[in-house]
């Protein structure tokens, strides 16, 4: 199959207008220059490699919409895949929590929920349209959760993990006050009982038992069954230095550009949010993603929880600094792929998966189609069959007149 009249974003240069060829999944060849009798016509639209998301948190929602509120899993789990490969993600990590038993943002993560998310997406793999995996996010002061972890690990069902604590006072809540206020807010409560709770957390985290030893201990499993480990929301220079001597390549969400630079020098990858990006501050206060790709410590991004953001996010990154799209692509596709060991996807090249995103950038970022293996997983309509090709560009005009 032949896609052709597209601007192909490949890993170290961008064709103005090509084209390229896909066969049995893979694709077979790429040329500068348009061909004759291709299947589709892009009409001039962006081919870029599909979206690899390291962390997404949007399973939970899906599946407790409300508070109490569930919906059979399978359903909301299916929901989602629909919506992520509307997004250009085709392979997605979903980041699922294992913190105890608890209400976080109006949504269930309890070590028995988390489990019964894994089960079901595990079973449900060769219907979805996105590649699943799991990221197991764990909450290094609930040690109870390791012998699941490890149970999951042995397994196979983990391909991630990321070592998080979010008690207030350090980490992404380092502003307890800022973090207070967010509580009341969420929770609608004074500001004297949010004190309240939150106190109690910070107490809360004395006596959890020998952390230290749990991650020890985790961390040598996981290395051993090559599941890669990341860091979350590193504050200072020795928690960086900490995570990294357990084995951590990822530093997630760094909180502070010292942070940042530090897991750097060690040799990790950096990862922030899409949202962040897209926004240009993060939600609670910390590093904005903008900071970090303009001081060249940003090596990915992920959805985090908003999956339409990385489109945009990463078009608006490409006018910040050297590199334009080439470099700005690259944060969800061939430097996530590079970091979870992906060895066949995340660029545009002969012999890769053929894992592609059609997209628009005016009048707003929009993606129009994506492919897995050279499979059409969502299309909304408006990509053209090659012999259609001119009208498909009038219409695309007029309706960019439309909408100005």
């Amino acid at each position: 199959m032949w896609l052709s009249e597209f601007e192909i974003v490949l890993h170290d240069r961008v064709i103005a207008c090509g084209a390229l060829r896909i066969e049995n999944g893979r694709i077979a060849e790429i040329r500068d220059e348009p061909v004759e009798q291709a299947d589709i016509s892009g009409g001039g639209r962006l081919l870029l490699p599909g979206f690899i998301d390291m962390h997404g948190d949007m399973v939970e929602r899906e599946v407790e919409p409300r508070i109490g509120v569930h919906v059979p899993m399978r359903i909301g789990i299916a929901e989602l895949d629909k919506k992520l490969a509307s997004c250009g993600i085709t392979t997605a990590y979903a980041a699922l929590s294992f913190i105890g038993a608890s209400v976080t943002s109006g949504v269930l993560r309890s070590e028995d929920h988390t489990t019964t998310i894994i089960d079901t997406m595990t079973a449900m793999k060769s219907y979805l349209l996105v590649d699943h995996r799991i990221h197991a996010r764990f909450e290094v002061t609930f040690t109870p959760a390791v012998p699941m972890l490890q149970k999951l690990m042995d397994a196979g069902r983990l391909h991630l993990i990321s070592l998080m604590d979010h008690t207030p006072g350090q980490g992404q809540y380092r502003d307890v006050e800022l973090y207070i206020a967010r509580i009341a807010k969420e929770r609608g409560m004074s500001v004297a009982a949010a004190s309240e709770v939150v106190g109690k957390r910070m107490a809360g985290r004395e006596g959890q038992g020998d952390v230290l030893n749990a991650l020890q201990d985790l961390s040598a499993r996981a290395r051993a069954r090559g599941i890669v480990l990341a860091s979350h929301d590193d504050d200072t220079l020795e928690k960086v230095e900490l995570v990294h001597g357990l084995g951590a390549m990822i530093s997630e969400f760094p909180v502070t550009l010292e942070a940042a630079r530090e897991a750097r020098r060690l040799g990790m990858h950096t990862a922030m949010g899409a949202p962040n990006a897209l926004r240009g501050e993060s939600y609670s206060g910390n590093l904005s993603a903008r900071e970090a790709y303009e001081a060249g410590l940003l090596d990915m991004l992920a959805s985090d929880y908003h999956p339409a953001s990385i489109l945009p996010a990463i078009l608006g990154l490409a006018e910040l600094r050297d590199g334009g799209l080439v470099a700005a692509a690259a944060l969800t596709s061939a430097n996530p792929a590079a970091a979870l060991g992906l060895t066949d996807r995340g660029a545009i090249e002969p012999g890769l998966l053929a894992d592609l995103v059609v997209a628009d950038r005016q009048p707003v970022p929009r993606v129009r189609a994506t492919f897995r293996a050279g499979r059409m997983i969502y299309g909304d309509g408006t990509l053209a069959p090659a012999r259609n090709a001119q009208q498909s560009q009038v219409e695309r005009a007029t309706a960019g007149l439309e909408l100005l």
